[in-house]
């Protein structure tokens, strides 16, 4: 009789146990909630370590499985390894769940990561020289983003067609309206290639992870739809814990952090 008892009890804390983890994570004896997330190091980590205390005070615990280096960041919060991933922004979201079918959502925007132009040879705009070898991202939406900042900077123009998709490569320039040359190339490539440049464009949160000192000619605004977001599969968006950790991480004192941590590097959306 006694077996019989303690099977059911065994059930019962399995069914409590898989609901806990389907709501928000799973809850421990002490009543604190863990996250599991794919986070990136930099800025995404490490907004997360600054914000671990109030996140304990609301009940949570992130616990990070790895960064998103591998790709597979996305996948692995659609299948449910991860229940949040925090290191990409809304349009790149929306074309990686077009292609795998992927129900996954943001759940909100936490800072932007302005892509910026750069260069070792130059401190300032009105300095550069009008024949210039200018390295851009050649991966889908940064690569756009950064065309589209030397669109608007008056080196290059775009057509209308793809200022409106959002979508760019150097096939897309409809007039050079400076004596350049634009290269495309790996994101990942760019940094230690950066010689070869007069001036490049990249994502800030590759140039902290980097270290390197350089000097930062332009860059996008802070009103850039390119926020970096919050994903988590559809069904679980609204789950206490995500949302909780959603308000911590827009509250004013993580907000204010940001903005004085990284001097406009990283932009808080508030």
């Amino acid at each position: 009789m006694k077996k019989i008892i303690f099977g059911f009890l065994g059930i019962a804390a399995a069914l409590s146990l898989a609901s806990c983890a389907k709501k928000g994570g799973a809850k421990g004896n002490d009543g604190i909630v863990t996250l599991k997330g794919i986070i990136d190091l930099v800025p995404h980590q490490e907004i997360i370590d600054y914000a671990a205390p109030a996140l304990l005070k609301e009940g949570i615990k992130v616990v990070t499985l790895q960064d998103a280096s591998d790709n597979l960041g996305n996948e692995k919060t659609a299948n449910g390894e991860a229940d949040f991933n925090y290191f990409q922004h809304k349009p790149y979201l929306d074309s990686v769940n077009k292609q795998n079918g992927w129900d996954l959502v943001s759940v909100a925007a936490i800072h932007v990561e302005p892509i910026s132009l750069y260069s070792d040879k130059y401190t300032k705009l009105s300095d550069v020289p009008e024949k210039l070898v200018i390295a851009v991202p050649d991966d889908g939406t940064n690569e756009y983003r950064g065309l589209k900042l030397l669109n608007d900077l008056g080196f290059i123009k775009l057509s209308e067609h793809s200022l409106s998709a959002l979508d760019a490569n150097v096939d897309d320039i409809v007039e050079y309206l400076k004596p350049i040359k634009i290269v495309e190339i790996n994101a990942f490539q760019i940094i230690p290639t950066r010689a070869d440049y007069d001036l490049f464009v990249n994502n800030t949160n590759k140039i902290l992870e980097s270290g390197i000192k350089t000097n930062i000619l332009a860059q996008e605004a802070a009103d850039s739809p390119y926020g970096n977001i919050i994903v988590a599969k559809a069904g679980r968006a609204n789950d206490p814990a995500i949302q909780k950790l959603v308000k911590v991480l827009l509250s004013d004192d993580v907000q204010q952090w940001i903005k004085n941590k990284y001097n406009g590097a990283v932009i808080p959306v508030k």
